[in-house]
């Protein structure tokens, strides 16, 4: 509860006339449990808020203010609105009758009471409050400026695991609840935050968050002063490998000294891997674009469920200039059902909203959200002074606006049907985003590999090089532009240009590995395996369990005829990539027909080319290929017939030589001849 100073006048003393009464509301046995419960988790010594609510002494100067807040409800904070949705896990929301006994109190001059109607003082919870975490990160310590605006600085701690864990939740301690007022956890399984925090001489960083940093898959990691989610049970934990780092983003407050703060969070994992998924399903348009003075501008999104679902919480996203927040679902029986509606949004008092009981919604529901935006000189959270033009930007003075909402399939099946369904309305909705930004500072060089990675997922790499070839024009000294702009050339099949950049990556950093391994790859396009092989054993050098190396090595060594040693890397591949299927198919064809005998091993061909069909789903015409060869020289050519007709049948009419090739070995094996020689 923060609140605006205000103490009462003379005339509302306690002893004034009049005001005594039997049943006068008093501190001590009406007032303190309120304070106790809603309150004093931030309104204690050394907590966020700016004065202490624990004691009458420290209350009675604040009583006017104190009632003036909760009239408005803008104290405690919490901002869904009661009946439209809900009810919320943690609500700090007082209900009428413990806003007009505040009122009441206030009214009748703050009587202290006896003291011995007290209810029992709150305990300030010591140490980790759900118990011995099982990895414990702690962030550099970072020295708060005194004073100034508030702070939104990032830091990206490195998470050392040696395998894959599953977490069962987390628990944050702020280190110095005094300035920090909340934190958001995300996970970046690549380097990129580390880069931007090591590139600034301070602890932290402050600017964009990497597209790559997320929070995972299902779920919202975010605390608030009181806020301690419960662990979720071993069925719902999140998948967590080794190499990520955590990006804690901090939003802080400074005071009137500097402030050192060294924040904590605790992991909680558990040995057993989900059965029951959570999805994120994001309601939310990047095309913002708010005209200055505009009171009234409306943004909206909807989306249709394709498979039932029980939804577990929500967690809506906007900056300065959003005053009013709706999710709402129609069900497909034309039923409406609320999910949150926020009628005073504030940035500050954002928060992820868990639902007591779980719900479901049946599939063929629409989701829909509304967020109303006030870009006027009448917004006092405005934060532009006269009013400008404001666009969708990841810069808390650009704006957003999304409706998060979690969600688990009814069926386990489900999942990867919703993650399919949703997944590309959203990328191709965060590339919108990226191009509006790009379109208002077109020299930010991390939106334009953002945006060129969210093309790549979306299969779109002619426009992926365009912004990639962006980057490098602004970073022409930077191996990894060089490196990126290569590599997705390379997609494009165009080997020449693909070669010239990743030969420059080279000459800037001779040892960036990933640049060796395209390289090769782009060298073997062009013929020249030999080239290849040497920059596919330098890789190895570097990281001798490298896969896709040291399957590259093996392809490559098989061209050049060196058989044997080729043997050796592909299974050397294997053991590191167990499903690899080109892996598989390439090893087992090797097997399967030689010429020469001493190479061929019908019975681990079978094994190899039965398993790499597995892991393609016997979808691939060109594994089939392999399966059907590899059961031929087994002996067992009525399997063999019947692989090469599956392959011919999944095969497209497009690849009429690869079918001819197949349809020729099917001859074979309809005679009882296996195959020998090359593909």
């Amino acid at each position: 509860m923060c609140l605006a100073a205000g103490v009462l006048a003379a005339s509302d003393a306690p002893g004034a006339a009049g005001q005594a009464r039997a049943e006068a509301v008093t501190f001590s046995r009406d007032i303190a449990p309120i304070l106790f419960e809603h309150c004093v988790v931030c309104h204690r010594p050394g907590a966020v808020a700016p004065m202490s609510l624990m004691s009458y002494q420290d209350v009675r100067p604040w009583a006017r203010a104190i009632g003036e807040q909760v009239s408005s409800r803008r104290m405690p904070p919490w901002k869904p609105e009661p009946g439209y949705g809900g009810p919320f896990v943690g609500s700090r929301r007082l209900s009428d009758e413990q806003v007009a006994r505040i009122q009441r109190w206030v009214a009748e001059g703050g009587v202290e009471g006896n003291s011995a109607d007290l209810p029992p003082m709150p305990e300030r919870p010591a140490g980790w409050r759900l118990g011995k975490p099982d990895l414990v990160l702690e962030m550099p310590l970072y020295t708060l400026p005194a004073s100034g605006k508030d702070v939104l600085r990032k830091f990206a701690i490195p998470i050392r695991i040696a395998g894959t864990r599953y977490v069962r939740g987390l628990e944050f301690q702020p280190g110095n609840a005094r300035v920090v007022h909340h934190a958001n956890m995300k996970i970046d399984p690549t380097g990129t935050s580390r880069r931007l925090d090591d590139a600034d001489a301070e602890p932290g960083y402050e600017g964009v968050t990497p597209f790559a940093a997320r929070f995972p898959s299902g779920y919202f990691l975010g605390w608030t002063p009181g806020q301690l989610r419960p662990l979720a049970p071993d069925s719902m934990a999140w998948r967590l490998d080794p190499g990520a780092a955590m990006l804690l983003e901090l939003h802080l407050t400074p005071g009137e000294q500097p402030e050192r703060v060294q924040s904590r969070i605790g992991f909680f994992f558990t040995d057993a891997a989900p059965t029951r998924i959570p999805a994120t399903i994001r309601l939310g348009r990047q095309n913002l674009d708010i005209p200055a003075g505009a009171r009234e501008y409306v943004s909206r999104d909807r989306y249709v469920l394709p498979v039932d679902v029980e939804v577990y919480g929500v967690q809506p996203h906007a900056h300065y200039l959003a005053r009013e927040v709706k999710g709402f679902a129609t069900l497909p029986d034309g039923t409406r059902t609320w999910l949150i509606y926020i009628n005073d949004w504030d940035f500050d008092w954002q928060d992820f909203y868990a639902y007591a009981k779980p719900f479901v919604l049946p599939k063929g529901t629409e989701l829909a959200m509304e967020i109303t935006y006030d870009n006027s000189a009448g917004n006092r959270r405005n934060p532009h002074s006269p009013p400008r033009r404001v666009s969708w930007g990841q810069k808390s003075s650009n704006e957003m606006g999304d409706l998060w909402i979690q969600v688990v399939p009814r069926k386990a099946a489900d999942l990867a049907i919703l993650n399919n369904d949703r997944w590309p309305r959203e990328v191709a909705e965060d590339i919108v985003g990226f191009e509006m930004v790009l379109e208002e500072d077109p020299d930010q060089v991390m939106q334009h590999d953002e945006v060129a990675l969210l093309y790549l997922q979306v299969g779109k790499v002619a426009e992926a090089v365009a912004h990639f070839r962006e980057s490098a024009r602004l970073q022409p000294e930077s191996a990894v532009a060089q490196y990126n702009l290569g590599t997705t050339v390379l997609r494009l099949g165009d080997a020449e240009t693909a070669i010239r950049h990743l030969e420059q990556a080279l000459r800037l950093d001779p040892e960036y590995v990933r640049a060796h391994n395209d390289l090769g790859a782009a060298l073997r396009l062009q013929g020249k395996s030999a080239e290849a092989i040497r920059h596919f054993r330098q890789v190895l050098l570097a990281r001798p369990d490298e896969g896709d190396a040291l399957y590259n090595l093996a392809s490559a060594l098989t061209v050049e005829g060196e058989l044997e040693e080729a043997i050796i890397y592909y299974r050397r591949a294997l053991q590191v990539q167990p499903d690899a299927s080109a892996a598989l198919a390439e090893l087992a064809w090797l097997l399967a027909t030689h010429p020469n005998a001493r190479f061929r091993d019908p019975s681990q061909a079978v094994r190899l080319a039965e398993r790499a069909s597995r892991v393609t789903q016997r979808r691939d015409a060109a594994v089939l290929d392999v399966l059907a060869a590899a059961y031929a020289v087994a002996g067992q050519f009525d399997r063999a017939v019947a692989a090469a007709r599956a392959a011919l049948a999944v095969l497209p009419a497009s690849q009429s030589e690869l079918a001819a090739s197949i349809q020729r070995r099917l001859d074979l094996y309809t005679t009882g001849r296996p195959y020998r020689g090359p593909r």
